[in-house]
């Protein structure tokens, strides 16, 4: 993964409650579109007009929010299935971190895996954040002071869990961390192969 340390730019407020995996990447477009590629199929029924072509009117296409780095969401967002490929979607749009009320575990889970940074924050401050962030003013994510910087200066603070902080400052997904300590994997493969043979027999 990119190491995460600060990320700034427009944030686009997208306050819908309850935007769950499926309205982030459809079903289908897993199955026949390379992961590099999902970020143009993200949020694909709410960036269509009823009539057919593109709806310039989602936040996300604005001029003043394409690639947008930062999306304030709304509460759960995330929810339903369990699906990765939205996180791949989301990343595919150039964002790098989600603000939101809640999330859908399994969803919060994958964002950390991928590099992207999910920040819960309460509802009111959200809701100033979005405001501010309207004009398309930079907003400022910065994970090691774990902080978020409004446009008008103010300073929020997030918590995050330590180990994954920890594991997207340095760009690693669970199998980067575990093969940080392959020598020390490989010590006690060697120490148990000489106290239990039988395990190790081949065959």
């Amino acid at each position: 993964m990119r190491p995460f340390t600060e990320v700034s730019g427009p944030a686009a407020p997208f306050l819908a409650a309850n935007v769950d995996t499926d309205v982030i990447i459809r079903i289908e477009r897993l199955t026949g579109v390379p992961r590099g590629e999902l970020g143009a199929y993200a949020f694909e029924a709410l960036r269509t007009r009823r009539e057919g072509g593109p709806d310039p009117d989602f936040v996300l296409d604005r001029p003043l929010f394409r690639g947008a780095p930062i999306l304030i969401a709304g509460r759960n967002f995330g929810c339903g299935s369990s699906r990765e490929g939205a996180v791949w979607a989301l990343m595919g749009l150039g964002l790098r971190v989600v603000i939101a009320e809640s999330f859908g575990d399994i969803f919060f889970s994958n964002c950390f895996q991928n590099g992207l940074l999910p920040v819960v924050l309460p509802k009111d401050v959200i809701d100033r954040l979005a405001a501010e962030a309207a004009t398309g003013a930079p907003v400022a994510v910065d994970l090691v002071a774990r902080a978020v910087r409004a446009p008008s200066g103010t300073v929020i603070a997030f918590t995050v869990d330590p180990q994954r902080r920890q594991a997207l400052l340095e760009g690693l997904d669970e199998i980067g961390a575990t093969l940080r300590r392959d020598d020390e994997i490989a010590a006690w493969q060697a120490r148990d192969r000489a106290a239990r043979p039988w395990i190790w027999a081949a065959g």
